[in-house]
């Protein structure tokens, strides 16, 4: 059975499932496509992931999601550098471009679209097939750029604003924009929805010319690694299903919170903590 047909997806998120390198030489599965997918799901989503891998990459992480990847003779490689003055981040290879005639055509209508870029990996035109979804972005993939030897660089936005001004949602950290306040009011300006997350400082919203600012949970850090990705897809979950994004933001600050507790894939929030989280903002 086609499930694809049977069981049609309504949540797509695009974007490279990625290696993250460790120090010890071995790998585990990363990306903005994993966490987000991964927590959809477990907000009760039907999940599509589009990206592209080699054909032997072992996705048993993701079982329950329908995944759909473009074969790559590599997949796409991180390395992330814990430094005291912050991280340093290196891509050493890539998987393959998506485009829009990457999507598959019973996928084109699925309610939510996430477009979540890692390595500038999505053709910011895609937006355009999907005229009838909720189009979200984590933008911060197409917000770097790569040295020579790998290494993640910050640049600003180069694309056409038009991608931003079709969005229904952008969520991003205030990192991605270089801690530079003039760049969040220029988003803001662009954008009809954008979240600025700040660590365990919360989040802030801009929404019809207002702000307003969500201060998060204290917790015990254990790791951070995919928390604004699991923030962005309770976000765009919970915005959504009550078009409330001020609701929205508390739903995700908590979540996105608690997740920081636990490691890697581990961190996808439990049914206790969202069921937890529906009643403190109801």
């Amino acid at each position: 059975m086609d499930l694809s047909t049977a069981n049609p997806i309504n949540y797509l998120v695009i974007g490279h499932i990625t290696q993250d390198l460790l120090d010890d030489g071995t790998y585990r599965f990363g990306g903005t496509v994993s966490y987000s997918g991964l927590t959809a799901a477990r907000l009760g989503h039907r999940v599509g992931i589009l990206t592209s891998c080699s054909p032997d990459l072992d996705l048993s992480a993701y079982a329950g999601l329908q995944t759909r990847g473009l074969p790559a003779s590599q997949n796409t490689v991180f390395r992330n550098i814990r430094t005291d003055s912050g991280r340093l981040q290196y891509m050493y290879h890539s998987a393959r471009r998506l485009d829009a005639t990457s999507v598959p055509e019973e996928w084109k209508l699925c309610p939510i679209v996430h477009l979540g870029p890692v390595a500038a990996e999505i053709d910011p035109d895609i937006f355009s097939v999907f005229p009838k979804s909720m189009l979200c972005l984590t933008p911060q993939g197409w917000l770097r750029a790569f040295a020579q030897d790998g290494r993640v660089l910050p640049v600003d936005w180069t694309y056409s604003p038009a991608l931003l001004q079709a969005a229904h949602a952008v969520v991003l950290s205030i990192e991605d924009l270089h801690n530079d306040e003039s760049k969040v009011e220029q988003w803001a300006s662009l954008c009809r929805l954008l979240v600025v997350t700040q660590s365990d400082q919360g989040a802030r919203v801009y929404w019809n010319g207002d702000v307003r600012r969500f201060s998060a949970p204290k917790v015990n850090l254990v790791e951070d690694t995919g928390a604004g990705d699991i923030f962005a897809a309770c976000f765009f979950h919970r915005l959504y299903t009550t078009q409330d994004p001020w609701e929205a933001t508390r739903f995700a600050v908590r979540l996105a919170a608690f997740s920081v507790t636990r490691a890697h894939f581990q961190s996808i929030p439990t049914e206790r903590e969202i069921s937890d989280a529906l009643i403190e903002v109801i």
